[in-house]
């Protein structure tokens, strides 16, 4: 026994002693070691522990709290809302009860020693919930200083509770046996085997958690593709086993956080932080409307203002060219403007000049290779708002254009025969036939 116990001990006796020589003058017979003393004792160190509390309560905790609120800072409203302050003012009653109460029951050193360590691991407890709620404040603080949004902090705050609360475990069990800590770590080297197997997601998910926020491949609020797990929409949170992707019907898709780093998937940020969304559609045209356009075709064309330039430079280009020849000219062997290069100059500069399409980005229309469909002449751009409606907006006013001026240029969109067609030439042929429609002879 130290020299403070044996202090503190005296004291307690001494104080016994002189309670019970009181009782004894007001003819109170009282053994200083009897129950209710000892019960008194007791009531009276729970009562100091109350009182105190109270008063770290309603006094100092709720004086800081009123000063970082004032302050309108994001660590005293976090601190706030988990009530951190609130949670590390219950040590002190256990502070105090664990210093009182085992001193009173010294005369019952079983007793003594069960009170004493089951409050010393309550103290433990309380102080591990306090720990947790500091770390939910951390992590809320990340969070509004959109640090989250570079580094899966909620995937360090978890684990760092795990770890805290394994640790927390430990010392608990050490203090109820009264055995070092240093006696139970050593024996996790044995279990190591069976730890790696019960937290085999949990670290695969904490080392695929630092890759990715290393390689920086996903964030909140990305968008994200991923085929293989049905997840097509924002990343809403990314944990120390999960990622949470809120897909764009409303559904819910928890993706492991490993399978981000061993399966292919598509993260869509780079097209929204371009400032610039693709499009990249085809209109398929039927081949038997392309032809050699007439002078008289060219001259109404040159009525359009975006294409006057263009006709300009092109029927002078042309003329100069045929011109080097003396005899009548063959068409083989002439160069002659064709409807579908002119529509397709006619979009090239329709697209330019169009306020929603990005002046600064990869723009062309460009012939593909044709199919039994048709030559499929493709509309490469990209539009100044990556907004999904806004773009799929200017996307279709686009392609309304573009099928709607196509006859000005001779041009007819391929598409294949359908019921109705099939039911307009069969009537067609039909009214054809003669004396179908007719009257009988008699």
């Amino acid at each position: 026994m130290t020299l403070k116990a044996k202090d503190e001990l005296l004291l307690n006796h001494t104080l016994r002693e002189y309670i019970t020589k009181k009782l004894n003058t007001a003819d109170i017979k009282h053994d200083p070691y009897d129950t209710e003393l000892t019960a008194v004792f007791i009531f009276a160190a729970i009562g100091l522990a109350v009182i105190i509390y109270l008063i770290v309560l309603r006094i100092l905790v709720r004086m800081v709290n009123s000063i970082l609120k004032r302050n309108k800072k994001t660590l005293g409203n976090s601190l706030t809302n988990f009530e951190v302050l609130e949670k590390l003012a219950l040590l002190v009653p256990v502070m105090i009860l664990d210093q009182l109460i085992p001193q009173i029951l010294s005369h019952n050193p079983l007793l003594a020693t069960i009170t004493d360590r089951s409050l010393s691991v309550i103290f433990v407890i309380i102080f591990i919930w306090m720990l947790f709620a500091l770390l939910d404040a951390l992590n809320e603080i990340a969070t509004v200083k959109g640090v989250t949004r570079r580094m899966p902090i909620k995937s360090f705050v978890q684990l760092t509770k795990l770890f805290t609360f394994l640790v927390g475990i430990i010392v608990a069990i050490s203090i109820l046996s009264n055995e070092s800590p240093v006696f139970f770590l050593s024996g996790l080297g044995v279990a190591t085997g069976f730890v790696m197997l019960v937290f085999k997601d949990t670290i695969l998910g904490f080392v695929a958690g630092i890759q990715l926020s290393a390689n920086r491949m996903i964030s909140l609020n990305d968008w994200i593709e991923m085929d293989g797990f049905s997840a097509n929409g924002t990343v809403e949170e990314i944990s120390l086993t999960t990622v949470k992707v809120r897909n764009f019907d409303n559904t819910v898709s928890m993706l492991p956080a490993y399978a981000l780093v061993q399966n292919p998937f598509v993260n869509w940020q780079g097209m929204s932080e371009s400032g610039g969304r693709r499009i990249m559609r085809s209109v398929f045209i039927d081949v038997t409307s392309i032809r050699f356009m007439s002078t008289d075709e060219i001259e109404t064309l040159k009525e359009v203002r975006i294409l006057r330039e263009y006709l300009f430079e092109k029927t002078k280009e042309v003329k100069a060219f045929n011109d080097t020849f003396d005899d009548i000219p063959n068409p083989l062997n002439t160069r002659q403007l064709t409807n579908l290069g002119t529509f397709r100059a006619y979009l090239s500069t329709y697209l330019r000049a169009h306020n929603d399409i990005h002046p600064y980005m990869l723009l062309m229309v460009r012939q593909l290779a044709p199919t039994q469909e048709g030559l499929p002449l493709q509309v490469y751009a990209f539009t100044n708002n990556t907004d999904w409606a806004y773009y799929e907006g200017v996307q279709a006013d686009i392609f309304d254009h573009i099928y709607s001026v196509m006859p000005m240029f001779g041009l007819r969109p391929y598409q294949a025969m359908g019921s109705h067609d099939a039911t307009l030439i069969g009537s067609r042929s039909h009214a054809s036939q003669p004396g179908i429609n007719s009257t009988p002879q008699k």
